[in-house]
């Protein structure tokens, strides 16, 4: 029984109760459901204004797509650097534990080989992939209109990569070459669309396509590139740094 309680993670436990602690007393004292929502109603009349001149101007549905790829795309660019920064410490940290996995060829092959989470995950990793990567694509490509965009969109198509690798405990099939190279690709592609701006006179990043209907698919110039190249960039990152620290949990076990 003392070995048990040893085992026990209290560190969940005491982030549970404490969040537990701080959500109950807002839910009591929101009215949720109640007309009129006080807030809500004080955060749309505010925001009119605003997108009716985004609108204008960039011709984006999505007012926050606007913010982060518009005015203040330089600010995304940074950010993108600083997950390529920490993506690629992260990978040269965990590159030891890449060549000690490697160190003994024939048997790790054979442990790839016959080992796995079973024939659940694997049918399971199968189906749910195509999906994943549908939902992530789709919001990426739909960031300019509704809520998501290329971060959001990304982190699910890097799930959607690793599946199946996690599934088949390593077994799956994600080249790093052809990572590296959506990586770099869709970096550089950000960067030229931006460029191409500034070869127009316009400001770093200002939308040079035309703006097309406004809630239409193909809209909003430039912004639903620039998406893809984020959604694009993130996900590869993502799912590289995720098969590394899958390699490092093989080593360690």
């Amino acid at each position: 029984m003392s070995e048990l309680v040893k085992r026990v993670e209290w560190t969940p436990l005491l982030f549970s109760v404490g969040l537990g602690c701080l959500l109950l007393p807002l839910f009591l004292a929101l009215p949720f459901g109640n007309s009129p929502m006080v807030a809500g109603e004080m955060i749309q009349q505010a925001a009119q204004g605003v997108q009716g001149a985004v609108v204008d101007s960039v011709g984006a549905a999505n007012l926050v797509t606007s913010v982060v790829l518009a005015y203040r795309g330089l600010d995304t660019l940074g950010e993108l650097a600083i997950l390529f920064a920490a993506a690629t410490g992260a990978g040269m940290v965990l590159q030891s534990g890449s060549a000690a996995l490697h160190q003994n060829t024939k048997m790790h092959k054979h442990i790839d080989s016959e080992i796995n989470l079973g024939e659940l995950f694997d049918s399971a990793a199968t189906m749910l992939t195509p999906l994943l990567l549908l939902v992530g694509v789709y919001i990426i490509l739909h960031g300019h209109l509704t809520p998501g965009g290329g971060f959001q969109g990304g982190v699910v198509v890097a799930v959607a990569l690793f599946l199946p690798s996690w599934a088949r405990n390593g077994g799956g099939q994600l080249s790093h070459k052809v990572i590296s190279r959506i990586e770099g690709g869709a970096g550089a592609s950000f960067i030229v669309i931006g460029l191409v701006a500034l070869w127009q006179g316009d400001p770093f990043l200002t939308p040079w396509l035309a703006q097309g209907e406004l809630g239409e698919l193909f809209s909003a110039g430039t912004l639903p590139l620039l998406y893809l190249m984020v959604g694009l960039k993130v996900g590869a990152e993502l799912a590289a740094l995720l098969k590394y620290l899958a390699i490092d949990e093989q080593v360690q076990s």
